[in-house]
């Protein structure tokens, strides 16, 4: 597959759902993990030694993420919100950085302001590493000779 992403939680309130999202994107093939606005210690139940095949980066804020996300990557936030696209049907692009909020507010609407594209799950709310993992497996292989 052609492309590459990235997953990560803006401000997330606990470390085990940064820890669930890690193992799932390591495992689903993203390219990088990050967290923006917290930091948290590696936990000793990463069986995966995940640290060691997938890069994760802490960002202060999100102005500093702005500032260091690859280039050309498009931001996909998962957010319940009315201009969201449901998760079925939603084209995922070639290069994409996709943005969780925090288990107990979200995506701050200054933050989803700021997405290319937001989609939600359909069912209602789940746990954020949950909904980071169902969206990566969503992530389809780019056909042979898409555009870039």
């Amino acid at each position: 597959m052609r492309g590459y992403f990235g997953v990560g939680i803006y401000h997330t309130k606990t470390e085990v759902n940064v820890g669930t999202l890690y193992r799932s994107a390591y495992q689903l093939g993203a390219a990088f993990v990050f967290t923006i606005g917290r930091r948290y210690k590696p936990k000793a139940s990463d069986t995966y030694k995940t640290t060691r095949h997938i890069p994760l980066y802490h960002y202060k804020d999100f102005n500093q993420f702005q500032e260091n996300r690859p280039v050309g990557a498009e931001l996909v936030g998962i957010e319940m919100a009315e201009r969201a696209q449901h998760i079925p049907g939603f084209v995922h692009p070639q290069r994409a950085i996709y943005l969780l909020g925090a288990e107990d507010h979200g995506l701050p609407p200054e933050i989803s302001s700021k997405c290319q594209h937001l989609v939600m799950l359909n069912g209602g709310s789940f746990n954020v590493a949950v909904a980071g993992s169902i969206v990566m497996y969503d992530r389809k292989p780019s056909p042979k000779g898409a555009a870039a």
